[in-house]
């Protein structure tokens, strides 16, 4: 007999509604919603004043494994983002080895078969090396293309930076293509100029000059011409200016979209005044920015101008941080506080709810076209969070669950805290208690080319 778990009286936030209901868990399904009458023998969970939420989708992360596990591993980083109510999420091919090749994505999903706890995909890594060979391969059961990270190992490896590979590339595949959108050439010439000025150790208020918007938005730019021309699937990752949110169309349907786009969390939640306090440990590729920027790419979000909130999770350890510029290393952790972050912005005002689940549950899971999942309803897995929007609490080393330790939130209080994760029907976290006799399982996906036909 399957288990039955019973959540009562919860504000459930669900395709643009905020209702009080109860959800009813069968195995790893949604049995039924509405005012249910306890079965026998079921987990009856109060979750009056509370809200239920579908388990976040994160749409970017780099969960570091294989390659770089002293950093983070799929377990480690799949037990935070669970903490901070992320039931599922999409893996970036800068591993090690990078993933080039269909047997090195094998690897890495039989890896999550064993490690992760939360549903996962990965994206397959491209570059110059293996464009002729990808374009050759049944992709179709993949979930998209993505050259994110890879130019951290090989200068020259963003596709932004070659317009003969996009072209080639956007010709001939149909899967989504996830691309890091700056000019190097750019950023190169930038980083001349400040070198000269402050030597190897240039001040982390910089990197936003150096890694500017004017890289950003001509590289951005030109993608989407490519990608208009041959009617292909483009998706920019991790949008940080105000400029390039102009380029994105609000009025389409996302079904209908063949150009998309996202934010990350730390682009809206910091901007270039955080310099002063946490130097390099919010240096992120692309640069955190102006104020301006920061509001901008709020504002995209809401008008729909932008599709999905992500993370761009990428772990380093505290003292590959605080090297000099030039040795910092880009990224830092942020699965575990995603959604802390948003429901912040909301108690503040600045966006709904039923906006935020939106953008962090329904739309990746449209936009990558993952099935029975995203969304509270009946015959969909069970991948749900409870919280509480009554409750405080403050990041500090003592409650950070990444494997490197430590968080650029460290120090500030949030008014909402995760209760419950359900993952596949599974009451995986309760209230810092972790059950983790069972692994995620791999998200399953419509083909692309039907799910976003003209």
């Amino acid at each position: 007999m399957k288990p039955l778990s019973l959540i009562k009286n919860a504000s459930v936030i669900n395709e643009g509604e905020i209702k009080v209901l109860d959800v009813l868990i069968e195995g790893a399904f949604i049995k039924e919603i509405g005012k249910i009458s306890a079965p026998k023998n079921c987990l009856i969970i109060e979750g009056e004043g509370k809200f239920l939420l579908p388990g976040i989708i994160d749409g970017q992360v780099h969960f570091r494994e294989p390659g770089f596990t002293h950093k983070g591993t799929i377990h480690t980083e799949s037990r935070a983002g669970i903490a901070g109510g992320v039931t599922s999420y999409i893996d970036m091919p800068n591993t090690i080895p990078n993933v080039l090749t269909l047997e090195a994505l094998a690897e890495k999903y039989r890896l999550a078969a064993l490690n992760s706890l939360s549903n996962y995909s990965f994206f397959l890594g491209i570059n110059d090396s293996n464009v002729r060979d990808l374009i050759s391969w049944d992709t179709s059961g993949i979930i998209g293309i993505s050259d994110d990270g890879l130019y951290m190992s090989n200068k020259g490896n963003l596709l932004a930076e070659n317009p003969e590979t996009m072209e080639l590339l956007f010709k001939n595949c149909q899967n989504i293509i996830a691309i890091h959108s700056e000019i190097e050439a750019e950023i190169l010439k930038n980083e001349a100029l400040f070198e000269q000025r402050y030597g190897r150790d240039i001040p982390a208020k910089y990197h936003p000059k150096i890694r500017s918007w004017e890289a950003c938005y001509e590289a951005t730019k030109r993608a989407i011409e490519i990608a208009k021309k041959h009617e292909a699937r483009l998706h920019i990752l991790h949008l940080s200016t105000l400029e390039e949110t102009h380029l994105f169309d609000a009025n389409t349907s996302l079904t209908q979209k063949r150009i998309t786009t996202e934010v990350s969390v730390h682009h809206l939640y910091f901007s270039e005044a955080d310099y002063e306090s946490l130097g390099m440990r919010i240096k992120w590729n692309p640069a955190i920015k102006t104020k301006k920027d920061q509001e901008g790419l709020l504002r995209a979000l809401i008008d729909n101008r932008i599709d999905l909130i992500t993370t761009d999770h990428a772990p380093h350890t505290l003292e590959e941080k605080e090297r000099p510029y030039f040795e910092s290393m880009s990224g830092a952790p942020m699965v575990q506080h995603s959604l802390n972050c948003m429901i912040d912005f909301f108690q503040n005002g600045k966006i709904s709810l039923e906006k935020i689940i939106e953008k962090m549950c329904h739309n990746p899971a449209i936009l990558y076209g993952i099935k029975q999942r995203g969304f509270i309803k009946e015959g969909y897995y069970a991948d749900l969070v409870l919280v509480d929007l009554d409750t405080s609490w403050t990041v500090h080393k003592d409650n950070i669950l990444y494997k490197c330790g430590w968080s650029p939130l460290e120090g500030r209080t949030f008014k909402n805290k995760i209760l419950k994760t359900f993952v596949n029907g599974n009451l995986v976290y309760d209230n810092g208690q972790f059950y983790e006799s069972k692994m995620g399982m791999p998200l399953q996906t419509s083909q692309q080319k039907d799910l976003h036909k003209n």
